[in-house]
């Protein structure tokens, strides 16, 4: 629970902890000055404004100094009561971990059978469901949205989910593998290999097989390099290959943009991408469920 490197630092906070709640007690009393006998006003203080105005040290009203002792009631029997002092647990021992365990607990006695009748029907229906589309959506806006945005479009570098271009393929079983498992993709860099003139023959190449208007003389000779060094992942006609990761460069969908530039960017210096595997975060029902709804995105063109 706790992570503390020696004894020191438990007492480093306790000791001013409890000398600040008993400081704050003893302040209260001391300003509690009452007045002399007979008298409706406090101790006159030396602060005179033209001889006539007074300062009087009134004491403080009592629901006041009440609001103030509370305060302090409520520091002390929090402080033993829960965590906060060094390594005490507090006589509840409550903990943010078993806080945790305990809302899962409640939230799946209420939800687990939802998700387990889910999981029995076939993907392809589910992505039909209405209602599983909502509980999917809301499972993709809590663990998918922070890279492929609430609309599953994506951004640079985090592929979109809403079109029929798929880097490892998009039937419900290569979905389900790549939340489950994860995917790593490895452009290598081809700079040190094909030099600056080469890297930019090849990015004309790879810009004309999508039908971009290209220099014409500079593309003809990065095809050459394009055949000895790019076809074992992305094939001789550029269409690329769903085992490897590797993308289809014919129809103008672009992971990391397609301006000419980003291109060269990406054949000079290779590219690195990972998604990473939710086996283990995520129970079989949820990516079943996450499974329906991503494949639903782009049904009928996805496989």
């Amino acid at each position: 629970m706790f992570d503390f490197t020696s004894d020191f630092w438990p007492w480093f906070i306790n000791v001013p902890v409890v000398i600040g709640l008993i400081s704050m007690y003893l302040l209260i009393i001391w300003m509690q000055k009452k007045p002399e006998e007979g008298s409706l006003d406090g101790e006159p203080l030396e602060h005179k404004w033209d001889e006539t105005l007074v300062e009087l040290n009134n004491p403080m009203p009592s629901w006041w100094v009440n609001m103030f002792y509370l305060t302090l009631i409520f520091a002390a029997v929090y402080l033993l009561l829960y965590p906060g002092l060094g390594t005490w647990k507090g006589l509840l021992g409550w903990t943010q971990a078993g806080q945790y365990e305990s809302e899962l607990e409640k939230a799946e006695e209420i939800y687990g059978p939802i998700y387990a009748a889910y999981l029995e029907q076939d993907v392809v229906a589910l992505s039909e469901d209405d209602e599983a589309r909502k509980t999917g959506h809301r499972l993709f806006s809590t663990y998918c949205a922070i890279c492929h945005g609430s609309d599953a479009r994506g951004s640079r570098g985090f592929p979109n989910l809403a079109n029929e271009d798929w880097l490892y393929g998009g039937n419900p079983e290569a979905i389900k593998t790549s939340i489950t498992q994860g995917r790593n993709g490895v452009m290598p860099a081809w700079e040190q290999v094909l030099g600056k003139e080469g890297v930019f023959n090849v990015a004309e190449y790879v810009l004309s097989l999508s039908g971009r208007k290209v220099n014409e003389t500079a593309a003809r000779l990065g095809q050459d390099k394009f055949q000895q060094l790019c076809v074992s992942c992305h094939a001789a006609d550029g269409t690329g290959n769903q085992a490897l990761g590797a993308p289809n460069l014919t129809d103008n969908v672009w992971l990391y943009s397609g301006s000419q530039r980003a291109v060269i960017e990406t054949i000079s210096n290779g590219r690195s991408g990972r998604m990473p595997k939710h086996e283990g975060f995520l129970d079989e029902a949820k990516i079943h469920l996450l499974t329906a709804y991503v494949y639903g995105l782009s049904a009928g063109d996805n496989e």
